[in-house]
Parts: structure tokens; sequence; C-alpha cells
């Protein structure tokens, strides 16, 4: 037997038609991952259909209602991957969930700071600058609007 072969059973098969068989499945579950604009990968909405946990409003998602978002503290809306605050009474804020630092998701808002407890990074309510932890780069600012006593994305 030659030293590029592997025994699997009752015939064998080479390492290099093992490996380009891996090859060819790994190739397909990379494209199978890839969508276009019309038909989202991961999960995502169709145009003109709302994710799971908000309402379609004239273009935005509605995450949840201004009672949901404590002065002084937020709201992390997991499913959108948005964080929403409310550093003083009427003014609202909102930030990617995703950690500048390893891309964790952030998991609590207390003392005035969104955290992520995977490595201990804590974000401003205010603007999101890093105030403490590993990561250096503030949270992606979003834009969200208050429609009557909703909070609606974008």
């Amino acid at each position: 037997m030659s030293e590029d072969q592997v025994v699997t059973g009752p015939g064998s098969t080479t390492r290099r038609s093992l490996f380009a068989g891996a090859g060819a499945v790994g190739a397909t579950v990379v494209l199978a991952a890839c969508g276009d604009d019309e038909s989202p990968a991961g999960g995502g909405s169709t145009p003109g259909t709302a994710p799971t946990g908000g309402g379609d409003t004239g273009g935005g998602v509605t995450l949840g209602t201004t009672a949901d978002v404590p002065v002084g503290g937020g709201a992390i809306f997991a499913a959108q991957q948005v964080v929403v605050t409310q550093p003083t009474a009427g003014d609202f804020k909102a930030f990617s969930s995703i950690c500048s630092h390893q891309q964790c998701p952030v998991s609590r808002i207390e003392g005035g700071t969104i955290n992520c407890t995977c490595h201990d990074s804590r974000f401003s309510i205010e603007d999101g600058s890093p105030q403490s932890g590993p990561a250096t780069a503030p949270l992606q600012a979003k834009t969200v609007t208050v429609q009557g006593d909703n909070i609606v994305l974008g």
C-alpha cells in the first residue's frame, strides 16, 4: 500500500479523493449559507415582513415600548442585536448589542454601563464608549425613533 492511501473498509480510498470529497462538502456548506437580498440566510426576515419580536412600523422594526427602557438603564433586544438605553428621561439611544472586543453579545445593563460578561467590557449608556475592560472601540450606534409609546429601529 502506498503512503497516500487510507484503508476504510472493503475497498481503499486515496487520501487525495478523501480530501477532495471533504473540500466539496465544505464548499457546498459555505455556498448554502450564502443568500441574496431576496432570500436572507440565517433566519432573517423576508422583505415586507417583520422579524420575530417586533412589528413593522413605517419601514422600521418596533423593538418595544418606552416603558420597557428604564431611565438611567436600558433594555437588550437580542433578536435584533440592539440595546436601547435612556440615559435621561425621554432621551433614547441605541447601539449594537454585539461587543466590539470579540463579538460576544452584551448581557446586562447596570450602574450606567452596558456590560459584556464574556471579558467584562463595559460601555457607556450615553454614547456606547468603552468605560473599562479589554474593549477599546465603542459599540456601534444605531438609529431609533419614538413613535407614540413605541421604540422603532431604523
